[in-house]
């Protein structure tokens, strides 16, 4: 079979992008072992016990579960079942394997070194040579308490992101792939309205605006469970790069759990900076969920910043509630973000606003036409700012068809929204939209395949008014799997804007490439096209060879952008050419 794959799974949060089950950037310690008998398959898996970091004790219970997805019939096999309103990462529904008596995880201590070398080259400068060494030290504190330390960090292997263009005048959230911020992250997640975080690592070591990535000198974190505790530490210090000012950055979490998958919680953040315009920012929080009834999920936040220059008016709070069950779902929920609230260490959609959402959608199973499942909803968003003046507004009805072969049709007939532009808009080198208020509707319909055979494919089209003129969007994707070692994957956006202040098509088109050729050497090709860039074409190749369980040897180059831009406007990303051979050897005990 050739591979193996591991992830994580944060507060029951389904994971992002388009994988079912976990969010696979996590990268933990274990190994396996698979092979073909006459009779079937055996796979083994031995799995670390520092890996998992689970509480020890006389007696000991884990929660746990096995799923088998067998492609060619779309059949998924549970060990332990749950609800079908919820996906395989609702944990607190698994499984329990229990009477474990007198285990415990190992005090781990882990420290890996790595050596790095190569040549780089920034946009319009020469190529200069590239050597770092540097690394990262674990130690167990206690057997779910975990110490991290790291020097002179690099994330030459981390995946690149993918190009997006922003259709909005807000920030677009880009998910954490370092492997140093994913470690834990789930103890620093801090939900503020919608998906909003009032701490986003990616604020750390890369450049929101730009890309650019920022250096980091050394790092520290604590993660775990302590005294009946959740609790997260961290601190970063980042060199000064370009126009990038060094800086500090410290955050503490903690949390206490009480019934499954409920919690009370409190993050505090500061930010130092060598900007004389900004010396610090700083922010502080209570948060809280409740799960009742295992459908009922209720959350709320309270939150502050201190920022130099800005006084008052610096608060955000708002709670909302989801109801779940296998007839229809509710979300609804409130809030209010003060025009002064400055999370510079988070992520923040849209500030002096108050907006209010209702979603509701009806799920009936009908058994015709070989459907599993409608889906019809509606959604409602109304986000007016502190003042109460309309910032922005949308309503859509929507229709989604689940077929028994797990195809899947998507279809919102209307799509309005009302957005006003306190300034114009840029979209595309000179092309903006300007300051006003505008109402434009849209409709859209997306088809994605059945996941039962080695070709799978996905369409989606929109259609309809975009501001002061009309924007047509379009996005084909597919994948090819002719064999578990081998992954082909490419997929393709246009847009296409007709506007009084100009015309003009954005495409941005993508290959990827992934060959394993054991569960020790694998290649990965990622091609990308983004023609709202100068240049447009990026390319990143990356093998990497595990020569011992957590050790790696990476040959990686690099052509383009590495970091999306976070900002609204699509400004020009930091372009960079870079081949570097890194080493990395992880001692254990």
């Amino acid at each position: 079979m050739g591979t193996q794959r591991d992830g994580e799974i944060i507060e029951e949060q389904a994971p992002p992008g388009s994988d079912s089950i976990v969010d696979s950037s996590w990268d933990g310690l274990w190994i396996s072992a698979a092979k073909i008998t006459a009779d079937g398959w055996t796979a083994t898996i031995s799995i670390p016990f520092s890996t998992l970091n689970f509480r020890g004790g006389s007696q000991v219970t884990w929660g746990l579960n096995f799923r088998r997805f067998i492609r060619r019939k779309n059949e998924e096999d549970y060990w332990s079942g749950y609800r079908r309103v919820f996906g395989f990462w609702r944990v607190s529904q698994a499984g329990q394997l229990q009477d474990l008596k007198n285990i415990e995880s190992s005090r781990l201590l882990v420290i890996k070194p790595y050596a790095l070398g190569g040549a780089q080259a920034f946009s319009g400068q020469p190529w200069s040579g590239l050597h770092r060494v540097g690394g990262d030290i674990k130690y167990g504190l206690s057997s779910n308490l975990i110490a991290v330390g790291t020097i002179n960090t690099d994330f030459s292997d981390a995946d690149v992101d993918q190009q997006q263009f922003n259709l909005t005048p807000n920030p677009i959230f880009v998910p954490e792939k370092r492997r140093f911020f994913l470690e834990d992250s789930d103890v620093f997640n801090f939900l503020l309205w919608n998906q909003d975080l009032l701490f986003f690592t990616r604020q750390i070591g890369i450049d929101p605006v730009s890309g650019q990535e920022v250096p980091i000198d050394a790092g520290g974190k604590i993660a775990g469970h302590a005294a009946g505790f959740d609790l997260g530490i961290m601190d970063v210090k980042t060199r000064s790069e370009g126009t990038n000012p060094y800086g500090n950055y410290a955050v503490l979490r903690v949390k206490k759990p009480l019934t499954p998958g409920s919690f009370i919680g409190f993050m505090a953040t500061d930010k130092q900076s060598g900007n004389p315009f900004d010396p610090y920012n700083r922010s502080g929080g209570i948060d809280a969920k409740f799960v009742l009834f295992r459908n009922l999920n209720l959350r709320g936040y309270y939150a502050k910043t201190w920022t130099s220059g800005l006084n008052g008016d610096n608060s955000a709070l708002g709670g909302r509630l989801t109801y779940a069950n296998n007839w229809f779902n509710i979300y609804a929920g409130h809030g209010v973000t003060e025009k002064n609230f400055n999370s510079e260490m988070g992520f923040v959609t849209r500030t002096d606003d108050q907006p209010t959402i209702f979603q509701f959608n009806f799920t009936p199973r009908p058994g015709v036409w070989n459907i599993r499942e409608l889906d019809l909803g509606g959604f409602l968003g109304h986000d007016p700012n502190t003042a109460g003046r309309l910032i922005y507004k949308e309503w859509n009805a929507s229709a989604r068809v689940l077929f028994n072969s797990s195809a899947e049709l998507d279809i919102v007939p209307q799509d309005v929204v009302y957005q006003s532009l306190s300034q114009p808009l840029n979209l595309y080198q000179n092309i903006s939209i300007p300051a006003g208020g505008y109402t434009f509707a849209s409709h859209s319909l997306a088809y994605t395949s059945s996941g039962s055979h080695r070709i799978t494919y996905s369409g989606f089209e929109q259609w309809g008014e975009y501001y002061t003129g009309h924007l047509n969007s379009a996005t084909v994707t597919g994948q090819y799997r002719p064999n578990p070692n081998l992954a082909l994957a490419v997929n393709d956006t246009l847009n296409v804007f007709r506007l009084p202040q100009g015309n003009f098509n954005i495409d941005l088109a993508g290959v990827q490439v992934s060959y394993a050729f054991n569960r020790f050497l694998n290649a990965t090709t990622f091609i990308q096209a983004d023609t709202a860039q100068l240049q447009a074409v990026s390319a990143n190749f990356r093998i990497r060879y595990t020569f011992r369980p957590d050790s790696d040897l990476y040959v990686i180059y690099n052509a383009g952008s590495r970091f999306q831009s976070l900002a609204a406007g699509n400004p020009m990303e930091v372009r960079q050419q870079k081949i570097a051979v890194k080493i990395t050897y992880s001692w254990s005990r």
